[in-house]
């Protein structure tokens, strides 16, 4: 039972189901009672009557001989002799016992009032049978409106449950008559306060949806304009190749073919690695790492460009330091790092990557000599496939925002700063 709407209506039907039958039941037990009570009195009234006057006219006597009347009276002399009987019964309480009292004669119970005079006892007797009969007959009419009210209750309560939950269907309505690039908020005017909140979710969620897909849209407008120029240049070196007229010309066209090749891939494989760290991407498993064995390896996979361009790399990483993360996306993180401070640094100059732990806190710190970056582009080079105007390297513009990425995914932070190189210095803190 998946409905709200029909628990709702179950459970308000069984509290009305229960409410009356215990309303019903206390009613009718209340109305047997006050009837027995009234009963009795009448029997108490009708004998004491009797005691009072001498004798019985001759109308009265008629009046209490009658059929219909369930009333019957006795009246015996003082030494036990029957003087009267309003009526022949085949069995009739041969002895009175003074005021109230339940009487067993021949397998009929009677209810009888006797009073006692000088002269005469006077006992008044009603069948037992009779008396409950009328009185549950008296109780079931008190209770029988009950009968008709529930229905009418019930129709009520569907009413009323039908549009206590109209908010929610036309929440509903609402978002089913979307379609995929309908990512408009929500109406919240007049809403109950206990439907307000989802509705609430409901536009956060649309706003975040409509964010990433703002965010896919330019990094695929970004993506496919920086490979249209990578492209192009492989499509042109190919030409000039096919041009060649000697083994001069020839290896110079391999060579630039290679070179484009390579930084094809790069971009492709860096952009591969910002999807990958995206925030809508499935989440990796995150376990515990070795982060200065990550980062030892990464920087032997940039030695040998190092190497090419008279770069000195230094790895300070003696010390175990633990992480809980993604492997392949640390690699990733420190690698970028590092090639973009070998890249950055001048011949002949020093590039330092360090791993710590301080205070608890692990730690990778990269530090080169190159041209730095001003204070106030600092933020603007972590956006994607930006590249300063005074840059000469040839770059993708994608290894900070890659790192940035790869950070929040481990929930660390990184900051840039001045290095004592002369450089910049790159540091990502991880959580305790």
């Amino acid at each position: 039972m998946n409905s709200l709407r029909l628990r709702l209506l179950l459970s308000l039907l069984a509290m009305l189901a229960v409410a009356a039958l215990v309303m019903g039941g206390v009613t009718y037990r209340n109305v047997l009672a006050e009837t027995e009570a009234l009963f009795d009195y009448q029997l108490r009234q009708m004998a004491l009557s009797l005691r009072d006057q001498g004798e019985i006219a001759p109308d009265q006597a008629r009046a209490f001989a009658d059929e219909q009347l369930d009333f019957v009276v006795q009246i015996w002399t003082v030494d036990g002799r029957s003087i009267y009987a309003s009526r022949e019964h085949s069995a009739l309480p041969a002895r009175a016992l003074l005021g109230l009292a339940d009487v067993r004669v021949a397998g009929q119970t009677w209810r009888t009032f006797s009073v006692a005079t000088p002269e005469r006892v006077i006992q008044v007797a009603q069948p037992l049978q009779i008396r409950e009969r009328l009185a549950a007959n008296a109780a079931l009419r008190s209770v029988a409106p009950l009968l008709f009210l529930a229905p009418v209750m019930a129709l009520v309560v569907w009413w009323v449950a039908a549009l206590t939950l109209r908010p929610l269907r036309q929440v509903a309505a609402d978002v089913r008559r979307r379609d995929a690039q309908s990512l408009a908020a929500l109406p919240t005017a007049g809403l109950p306060e206990e439907v307000s909140p989802l509705v609430t979710a409901l536009n956060a969620l649309l706003q975040r949806l409509g964010q990433s897909l703002d965010t896919q849209r330019a990094f695929v407008s970004d993506a496919a304009h920086e490979l249209r120029s990578p492209l192009t240049a492989l499509k042109l070196q190919l030409q000039m190749l096919q041009r060649a007229s000697d083994a001069a010309a020839r290896a110079e066209a391999i060579d630039a073919l290679a070179h484009g090749i390579d930084r094809a891939v790069r971009l492709v494989e860096q952009l591969l690695a910002l999807a990958r760290s995206e925030p809508g991407a499935p989440p990796a498993p995150m376990e515990p790492v070795d982060l200065s064995e990550v980062v030892r390896q990464a920087v032997a996979d940039s030695v040998p460009l190092a190497v090419s361009r008279g770069i000195e790399i230094e790895l300070f990483a003696a010390a175990p330091v633990s992480v809980n993360g993604e492997k392949t996306a640390l690699a990733v993180l420190a690698r970028n790092l590092a090639d973009n401070a070998v890249r950055y640094s001048p011949r002949g100059s020093r590039v330092e990557v360090r791993v710590s732990q301080h205070a608890g806190v692990p730690t990778l710190q990269v530090d080169d000599a190159g041209p730095g970056i001003p204070a106030s582009e600092r933020e603007r080079v972590f956006d994607r496939f930006y590249r300063r105007a005074a840059d000469e390297e040839a770059g993708t513009g994608l290894g900070l925002a890659i790192v940035r990425s790869v950070a929040a995914m481990h929930g660390a932070s990184v900051a840039l700063a001045d290095s004592p190189l002369g450089g910049l210095r790159a540091t990502v803190r991880f959580g305790r």
